[in-house]
C-alpha cells in the first residue's frame, strides 16, 4: 500500500519530503495533546515544516511520515501512527477533493481491489463520484439539533462526532465540506461565502479517513486563532504551546495552495477489512 501511494505522488510530479519529527514548536490545537522530548516536541503532523517548503517555492510535496499524540489509543487510535500528507499550489479545497479520491482509487487498483469491497459486512462502493455534503446540510439531516443552536451551546463537536459521523460514507466514501469559521483551524474563508471555512474531511463507513484545507495565508489571522487555541488548552489545564514564529514569517510567502493529512493506518483498516487499528499494525503499544 505505502508503495502505491508513493507511485500515485511520482506519477504526478510530486517531490517526497523528509521533515524533522522532533520540533521547538507545533502548531497549537486545543484539542490535540503533543508528546515531550526534552525541551522540544515530537510532531503531532509535519505541517508547518512542510508549509515552510512551499513558502521557499517547492510547489508539490508530499510525505509520509511517523506523528505523536499523547493520550490517544483506541479502535481507531494510536499516539504514534502513520501519516500522509500533500500541499499542491494553486488548488482549492474542491479540485484537491478529487485528487484525494483520484489516489485512493488508484491505490485500491494497485491492489487489485474492484469498484465495491467489503467493510465489515457491509458493501462499501468506491466508484467514482464521492457525494459532497456541507456541514449544515450534515447536521440538518442527522443532528437533533439546528447547526446555529450547536454552535450557540457550544456543543459542535459533540454532535459531530455522536450523531453526525456514524452516518457519514455509509456505502460509499463521502466528503463533508465547508466547515463554521470557529472550526476553520489553518484553513481560509470559502471566497464564494466567507461564513464556512474551505475544510474538508473524507470519512470513510463513518470513520473520519483524511482532513484537507485551502490554506490560510494571513500570518495576523493564524496568529489570532492560533491565540485562541492557546487559551483553550490554558483554561483545560493542558500544555501551552509557544507561537511557532518561524512558520508564522514563512507564512507571509506562501502561495494559494491547499493541502491534506490522510491516516494511512485507518486506511489500511478500510482496505484489511479490519474493525480496529492494533489489527493493521505490526506493534500496538500493548505488545511492546
Amino acid at each position: 500500500m505505502i508503495g502505491a501511494l508513493r507511485r500515485f505522488f511520482l506519477d504526478r510530479d510530486y517531490l517526497e519530503v523528509e521533515t524533522p519529527a522532533r520540533i521547538p514548536a507545533p502548531a497549537p490545537e486545543a484539542h490535540i495533546e503533543p508528546v515531550p522530548s526534552g525541551d522540544w516536541f515530537l510532531h503531532p503532523s509535519p505541517e508547518l515544516c512542510m508549509k515552510r517548503l512551499l513558502a521557499a517555492e517547492y510547489p508539490r510535496i508530499f510525505q509520509i511520515c511517523r506523528c505523536f499524540r499523547q493520550g490517544e489509543r483506541g479502535d481507531r487510535h494510536l499516539p504514534e501512527f502513520t501519516m500522509l500528507e500533500w500541499y499542491r499550489r494553486d488548488i482549492d479545497s474542491r479540485e484537491l477533493m478529487d485528487e484525494c479520491e483520484a489516489l485512493i482509487l488508484s491505490v485500491a487498483k494497485d491492489l487489485g481491489i474492484g469498484d465495491v469491497l467489503s467493510y465489515q459486512g457491509n458493501p462499501l462502493r468506491i466508484a467514482p463520484p464521492w457525494p459532497r455534503l456541507s456541514v449544515r446540510d450534515a447536521f440538518a439531516a442527522c443532528a437533533s439539533v439546528p447547526l446555529e443552536d450547536a454552535l450557540r451551546e457550544d456543543r459542535f463537536d459533540e454532535i459531530l462526532a455522536f450523531e453526525v459521523e456514524p452516518f457519514l460514507g455509509r456505502g460509499t466514501p463521502l466528503f463533508l465540506h465547508s466547515y463554521p469559521m470557529a472550526f476553520a483551524s489553518l484553513a481560509r474563508a470559502d471566497r464564494n461565502d466567507p461564513s464556512v471555512a474551505e475544510r474538508f474531511e473524507l470519512y470513510v463507513a463513518g470513520m473520519e479517513l483524511a482532513n484537507g484545507f485551502a490554506e490560510l495565508t494571513d500570518p495576523v489571522e493564524q496568529r489570532r486563532r492560533f491565540d485562541e487555541a492557546r487559551a483553550e488548552v490554558e483554561r483545560r489545564g493542558g500544555t501551552v504551546l509557544s507561537q511557532p514564529e518561524r512558520f508564522l514569517r514563512a507564512l507571509e510567502r506562501m502561495p494559494d495552495a491547499s493541502g491534506i493529512a490522510l491516516g494511512v493506518d485507518r486506511l489500511a483498516m478500510i482496505l484489511c477489512d479490519a474493525a480496529t487499528i492494533g489489527e493493521v499494525v505490526a506493534f500496538p503499544p500493548e505488545i511492546l
